[in-house]
Formats: C-alpha cells, sequence, structure tokens
C-alpha cells in the first residue's frame, strides 16, 4: 500500500521542523502535529456536515460529545 499524501505532507513537515530548530531541542512534537491535523479537519468535515454536529461526528467516528469537546478546544464551536 503506498503512502497516502496526507502522510507525505505530515512527514515532509517534520523535516523542515528538525532542519529548522537552529540547535533548540524539539519540544511537544506529538500535541504540535496532532494540532495541526487535527484543527483543519474539523474545519472541514464540519463545513460538508453543513455545521451538523452529530452528521460530522458520524463522519469522524467519534461520539457528538467528543466532537464538541475537539470543537470548543479548537475555537470552531460557533
Amino acid at each position: 500500500m503506498s503512502e497516502s499524501s496526507i502522510s507525505r505532507c505530515v512527514r515532509q513537515a517534520l523535516e523542515e521542523y528538525f532542519q529548522h530548530l537552529d540547535g533548540q531541542p524539539p519540544h511537544e512534537v506529538h500535541q504540535m502535529v496532532l494540532d495541526a491535523v487535527e484543527k483543519p479537519m474539523l474545519e472541514v468535515v464540519m463545513r460538508h456536515a453543513r455545521g451538523n454536529q452529530t452528521h460530522a461526528a458520524q463522519i469522524l467516528g467519534m461520539s457528538r460529545n467528543t466532537l464538541h469537546k475537539r470543537l470548543v478546544h479548537f475555537g470552531l464551536d460557533q
């Protein structure tokens, strides 16, 4: 199975991140990647679901409550 375009983008972004540390130690890389991927994913899915959190939660495979918490976390709960 070939690598997805999302995986390639993440891999490239991480390589650039490590190349540009300029001697600084890497910090909270896991959370940085999750935040960078999760927010745009939620934005796109919510647009696709036309703001319907129940439908968006089904698309994402999570509960509506979990989705709502993630939307609040990223300030997307308007």
